[in-house]
């Protein structure tokens, strides 16, 4: 979309104009007199649009004759809708001679699926979408792969009332043709034990002057690949920097050498186990106003709430929910309530939502106060401004959210007339 092309007609020296047909239209759609060699014509399209995308012939002819008209030629626009995901089954290394099942997919409906052959000039194959639990997907058989070319691939979602026009391209897939050459080994740096916010390299060295190296984590498909160095003679290596860690960066992990001027890798290394720890976290509810109780709901937890007494510190009325240390399982949206002791069943009005982020990635949230208007009734506090905030170790590390609550014992006394 939005690109040029040139749509080219060979013909006939004798030739003296050029026709280029869309579709089935009885009218040329544009044509052209050629004014240097007269063998071919070129109609530029100096800007792709959907509705240049559609099937093609052209013709040629003289004062004396017309030609039969060419073959067809289908012109696709891409990048109308947004792209599906390309992932190897089980994985994207594959043992010489073996075969793999790439999955293109989306949870947009698309009707047909085209898997393109990066490798081989761009050959295609078509797929009727299969559906299940909403996700639309296509199932492409691969192989048996061998070392003759680049196995590398990429995939568009279509739907069958518009067959020209095409999704965006999903990411590229290379296959890794693996168990060729002798295996790499792969270590750690500093260590395979390490806290969240530590930085973390692992590095794959051989003996072997490869090329280039790629990583593998069990459970993912991306292969990320890097040129090797060569630190001192007979040895080549490389470091992958996974920077920051966080909870995600554990799991097992391989890695493989290979050449730039072949599809072969390498035997994969002995695999490698990133630990990560856990990490200490606290929710604080907090209010300017008295509460003698503050409770932490968590959205889709059937469990009842974690409650705790409020403490009177720095003006304000608080209770710290610790989460030591935390796991997959306490990732979610909190929220916290406040309520007094003479009322215990009645609560205020929640407080603005706190995602909690397993993953350990800063969220900054500027608190927002507003403030009511009060008509009539006793003298009470005007609003409660509290705020559920999310310790780490190194202090806070989710940031604030600031949200107005009301007194619930105020307003149920005043609907009931009660001084």
């Amino acid at each position: 979309m939005g690109r040029p092309v040139s749509i080219w007609c060979y013909g006939s020296r004798k030739a003296d104009r050029y026709h280029l047909h869309q579709k089935s239209a009885p009218r040329p759609w544009r044509t052209v007199f050629p004014r240097g060699p007269r063998d071919k014509a070129e109609f530029p399209i100096p800007l792709m649009t959907r509705g240049l995308a559609g099937r093609y012939h052209c013709t040629y002819g003289s004062r004396r004759a017309s030609s039969a008209p060419s073959e067809p030629l289908d012109l696709v626009v891409t990048g109308m809708f947004d792209p599906p995901t390309l992932s190897a089954l089980p994985r994207a290394v594959v043992t010489s001679g073996g075969s793999v099942t790439l999955q293109c997919g989306s949870w947009q409906g698309f009707d047909w699926f085209y898997l393109c052959d990066e490798g081989r000039g761009g050959h295609y194959q078509r797929l009727d979408s299969q559906r299940r639990d909403g996700w639309f997907q296509g199932l492409f058989t691969v192989g048996p792969v061998r070392p003759t070319h680049w196995w590398t691939y990429r995939c568009y979602g279509v739907f069958s009332g518009s067959p020209h026009v095409w999704s965006s391209s999903s990411g590229l897939v290379e296959l890794l043709i693996s168990g060729v050459s002798r295996k790499p080994s792969l270590s750690v740096l500093p260590g395979p034990v390490v806290a969240p916010g530590d930085t973390l390299t692992l590095r794959c060295q051989s003996d072997v002057n490869y090329d280039r190296f790629a990583l593998f984590k069990m459970g993912e498909h991306d292969l990320p690949q890097q040129l090797g160095q060569q630190p001192q003679a007979g040895l080549s290596q490389v470091d992958f920097s996974l920077g920051w860690v966080s909870v995600s960066h554990g799991g097992r992990y391989r890695c493989y050498g290979g050449y730039n001027l072949s599809s072969e890798w390498s035997t994969p290394s002995d695999p490698v186990d990133i630990l990560v720890t856990g990490e200490n976290v606290t929710l604080r509810c907090q209010t300017g106003s008295l509460f003698d109780t503050f409770l932490l709901f968590k959205e889709g937890d059937i469990r009842p709430p974690l409650h705790l007494k409020s403490q009177y510190q720095d003006g304000v009325f608080q209770a710290n929910f610790p989460m030591s240390p935390v796991t997959l399982d306490h990732g979610g949206t909190y929220r916290c309530y406040g309520s007094l002791s003479g009322t215990p069943v009645q609560l205020s009005r929640p407080s603005n939502p706190l995602e909690l982020k397993v993953e350990g990635d800063p969220v900054n949230i500027t608190p927002s106060v507003q403030t009511p208007n009060f008509t009539s009734g006793p003298e009470v506090p005007d609003y409660t401004v509290e705020n559920l905030i999310a310790m780490g170790l190194s202090g806070l590390i989710l940031g604030v959210l600031g949200v107005l609550l009301f007194h619930a014992w105020y307003s149920e006394r005043r609907s009931s007339g009660i001084n």
